[in-house]
């Protein structure tokens, strides 16, 4: 068993606090190391950004606690409750494979051998890659769930979207959802992206699993989510050879005639290929081998009374018969046949709904563009889907192919012209900004927002029946409303980047997709420089991206940003935002360690709070925002060693929050008043706290502070009597 003392378990332990500040009881515990730190050292210690700096640290508690008996036995104490590695112990299955399944026995035998190569050391990885449409995805797909009994422990899956540069998952976004798949908690996931690697490699160390990266952009982003662990595959898919990855090739090309043939039959049935035979060659000819072009030829046989080629839009004159301009590229071919059968309506949705990247279309926001009715919209996307023509999602909604999108762009551009186009994405992003205020004021109930479309909608009838169920929705729309900022801000709606951007909060305050959000709070930053500085939405949007560079500890970045907001709002004359602000560099200066500075941060932003009129907008929550910082006081003072002054405002807070019925900042400050109990070396002050806290927080399912909450408690019952 590892000596608690050593330095060894000094930086285990300081690794994992830093890891799990994702939760609030993981930022509590890293605060906590900061203020014993502090008292270890007798001096201001940085917080350490770093492995190199961590170590520095770890190894000054090691000399501390071996010179000074009473620090070490206060180190124990808090070792023993500070959180451990977050858990993840979900056994994750892949997508379902197709139905019908041809061929590729040479690279299913390939994938075998790497299967199964003897572990020494070197990851097993292998690059299933091919031209589009040819069957890459499927392939690694089918043969994972083939080959299950060799990945006991779990297969995953991640969609790297990397079409292009600008479509390509960042990622760490990507280990998010991977560790997500293994079971670990999503508020446990740690926000550093150094920490997530680890997380997601100490996670597969002794574990068999699959994991299948497909669409793969470049090797730069997916060498990060490679493991040497023994019992690890990674199947990555792609397009083509990546440089820079070491891999076995299993590459992918057309099926010969006869499987095409085969493949066909499974999809069409006998009857259908039986009655096509005079026209077969031609078809077969057409596809060259394509999987996605067979697919996309059965509609073409199963209904010959269907649409007649030009009924997607101009008269049949104006189109070629046969798709020449695509020359011998199957997908494109296919692609082109396919759009030039659908009936106009249809052909509409195709073409206008491609203008940007947006990772699922659901009939409701086709219905907002096109001005049709949704159950419309949902039969158009149907179709679209059943010709190849759109992918359906796991959650039910569609996107394109690349490939596919790029024709349905070329097709926009031609027949509805560059206006009509440009009036459909504005009616898009516009959806998106209408539908995501409603989800954020349903979400945060009475919290701030600004600009005329919360203006509009406040007071409006909730179409959600809880919080949860807005905070659900906005999170099911994570990447379409990513997307629509950036839309927004390209083609010059900051009223919709602002309004976006604010919606965003939810799933920031609540769901912790800091990560996700980082591009799209960057660019309400550039859009309020440029079009509205010095304005309260420029405080706001410099607010938004501070506080979520600092969850991602990006603390230069988020302090350069916190500053902009703070003189945004003063140059504004509003003092509330000013504060807010200024509070926001306060918990910044307490996530470093900073303590001092902190406590005169929250000093500051108090005396601006103090020039607040009563006809100032928000004027009525300045009781509540001087609790809250009194509490912020508190808990500063505390990592100061000031543990009188500590309590005393922490008990001004405690009395607020009690009275006014928030149980979740009355638990929060209860906690804090007893950490403070137990720095003091009193257990018996700690523990009634504690247990007050514990029912305080029955009801509001806060796992990771309840978690924390028990481990304090069993260290005060632990705790030796005199």
């Amino acid at each position: 068993m590892l000596d608690p003392m050593s330095l060894a378990a000094i930086t285990a332990v300081l690794g994992a606090v830093g890891a799990g500040m994702a939760n609030e009881a993981g930022k509590w515990a890293w605060e906590s190391a900061g203020g014993l730190v502090r008292r270890i050292a007798g001096r201001e210690v940085a917080a350490p950004t770093g492995p190199a700096e961590l170590s520095a640290v770890a190894r000054l508690v090691h000399e501390g606690v071996l010179r000074d008996p009473a620090l070490a036995r206060a180190w124990a104490a808090f070792a023993r409750t500070a959180p451990g590695p977050a858990r993840a112990d979900s056994i994750p299955s892949l997508p379902p494979s197709v139905r019908f399944f041809t061929d590729r026995r040479t690279a299913m035998r390939q994938l075998d051998r790497e299967a199964r190569r003897k572990a020494d050391g070197r990851p097993r990885v292998a690059l299933v890659h091919g031209p589009e449409g040819i069957g890459t995805s499927a392939l690694a797909v089918h043969w994972g769930c083939r080959r299950a009994d060799l990945f006991p422990d779990g297969q995953l899956y991640a969609d790297l979207l990397g079409a292009s540069p600008g479509t390509a998952v960042d990622t760490q976004v990507v280990l998010r959802s991977l560790l997500g798949q293994l079971g670990m908690e999503q508020d446990a996931i740690p926000p550093d992206a150094a920490d997530r690697r680890d997380a997601f490699r100490r996670c597969a160390a002794d574990r068999r699993l699959l994991v299948v990266l497909d669409h793969a952009h470049s090797s730069a982003q997916v060498l990060p989510l490679l493991t040497s662990a023994p019992g690890v595959l990674t199947v990555v898919v792609a397009r083509r050879p990546l440089a820079g990855l070491d891999a076995l090739s299993v590459p992918v090309g057309p099926l010969a005639d006869k499987d095409a043939r085969r493949l066909l039959t499974d999809l069409a049935g006998e009857e259908t290929v039986a009655a096509a035979r005079d026209t077969l060659p031609r078809v077969l000819a057409r596809c060259g081998g394509s999987p996605y072009a067979l697919r996309a030829a059965v509609p073409r046989l199963t209904d010959p009374d269907g649409p007649s080629p030009g009924a997607a839009g101009r008269p049949a004159a104006h189109r070629p018969e046969e798709p020449s301009v695509y020359g011998t590229d199957p997908v494109r071919a296919a692609v082109e046949s396919a759009y030039r059968a659908l009936e106009p309506g249809v052909a509409r949705v195709y073409r206008l709904m491609s203008s940007r990247a947006w990772p699922a279309l659901a009939p409701a926001v086709v219905a907002g563009t096109l001005g049709i009715p949704e159950a419309e919209a949902a039969r158009s996307l149907g179709e679209l889907a059943d010709r190849q023509l759109l992918e359906r999602t796991d959650a039910g909604r569609y996107s394109y192919r690349p490939v596919v999108r790029e024709h349905a762009e070329t097709a926009a551009a031609a027949e509805d012209r560059i206006a009509a186009c440009a009036a459909a994405l504005a009616r898009t992003v516009r959806w998106y900004a209408r539908f995501a205020a409603r989800a954020r004021l349903a979400a945060l109930p009475g919290a701030w927002t600004i600009g005329p479309l919360y203006d509009e909608l406040r007071g409006e009838p909730s179409p959600y029946g809880s919080t949860g169920e807005a905070l659900g929705a906005l999170a099911a729309e994570l990447g379409n409303l990513v997307e629509a900022v950036h839309a927004a801000e390209e083609s010059g709606d900051p009223d919709a980047v602002f309004s976006l951007c604010q919606a965003l909060w939810p799933l920031q305050l609540k769901a912790g997709h800091h990560d996700a959000l980082l591009p799209a709070l960057r660019a309400g930053a550039r859009v309020a420089e440029s079009h509205c500085p010095g304005t309260r939405q420029a405080g706001r949007m410099h607010s938004l991206l501070g506080l979520d560079l600092m969850e991602l500890r990006r603390y230069e970045e988020a302090e350069a940003e916190l500053t902009a907001a703070a003189r945004a709002e003063e140059a504004a004359g509003h003092p509330l935002g000013q504060a807010s602000a200024v509070e926001s560099l306060g918990l910044l200066r307490l996530r470093q360690w900073r303590f001092a500075e902190a406590y005169a941060s929250f000093e500051a932003a108090s005396a601006v709070l103090g020039r607040t009129a009563p006809e100032d907008v928000g004027a009525q929550q300045l009781p509540r925002a001087h609790a809250l910082l009194a509490r912020h006081r508190g808990r500063a003072l505390r990592g100061l060693g000031d543990f009188a002054g500590s309590r005393a405002r922490l008990a001004e807070s405690l009395e607020y929050f009690r009275s006014a019925g928030e149980a979740y900042n009355t638990a929060r400050t209860l906690t804090d008043l007893a950490e403070t109990h137990l720095d003091e070396d009193d257990p018996a002050g700690a523990l009634p706290l504690i247990d007050e806290a514990l029912v305080t927080l029955d009801k509001e399912g806060a796992a990771h502070h309840l978690g924390l909450l028990r481990a304090l408690r069993e260290r005060c019952l632990s705790a030796p009597e005199g």
